[in-house]
């Protein structure tokens, strides 16, 4: 047994010791990609039961704003990436900056979010009007919310601006990114 493998196996953590930041994000992420990865296979499986249903639903739905709010998280996650770049070369106050950039575009992400959210209930879409729009509210709220946690985590990282907590936050940025960009184009685009 070499070296590696004797450390490896003291630690407990295996592949997940290569992976930037805290290994305990990655258990998060990989939770949360699974519940994510469950949610848009029950939309799957409900769109070939209810095609009809489902097209109407994304008719109604705003594909620009979504869109745009989609530009608005990948620059963000951008932004994050910038942080950890920065963190890497002990530039905390860039670090930051770049931080709470990221922090920023979420907020606005959210803003937009929420804009969706009123103009689909003003018109009287509610999460009863159709399987498609429990569905959709469902998977948005909980990506909503883990935008909420994001800029939390974010928060609590820029405050140090160190190395590994840089890239614990930005890793569970970066995956409430990827998770965006798998649901836009199912929820709002494919038909």
């Amino acid at each position: 047994m070499s070296a590696a493998d004797c450390e490896q196996q003291e630690t407990g953590w295996g592949i997940l010791e290569d992976l930037p930041g805290d290994p305990l994000i990655w258990v998060l992420i990989f939770s949360e990609l699974v519940a994510f990865g469950l949610f848009l296979g029950a939309f799957t499986v409900a769109r070939a039961i209810h095609p009809a249903v489902f097209a109407a639903g994304q008719a109604a739905l705003d594909a620009n704003l979504a869109g745009f709010n989609t530009i608005v998280l990948v620059t963000s996650g951008w932004a994050a990436a910038r942080a950890t770049k920065a963190a890497r070369t002990s530039e905390k106050q860039a670090s930051r900056r770049w931080l709470l950039t990221a922090m920023a575009l979420g907020g606005f992400f959210i803003a937009i979010k929420l804009t969706e959210y009123a103009e689909e209930i003003g018109r009287g879409i509610g999460l009863e009007t159709s399987p498609f729009f429990t569905l959709y509210f469902l998977l948005t709220g909980f990506h909503l919310l883990h935008v909420c946690l994001g800029i939390v985590i974010l928060a609590v990282v820029c405050r140090r601006a160190d190395i590994s907590g840089v890239e614990t936050g930005a890793a569970f940025w970066h995956m409430v990114d990827l998770v965006w960009i798998v649901m836009f184009p199912i929820l709002y685009l494919l038909r």
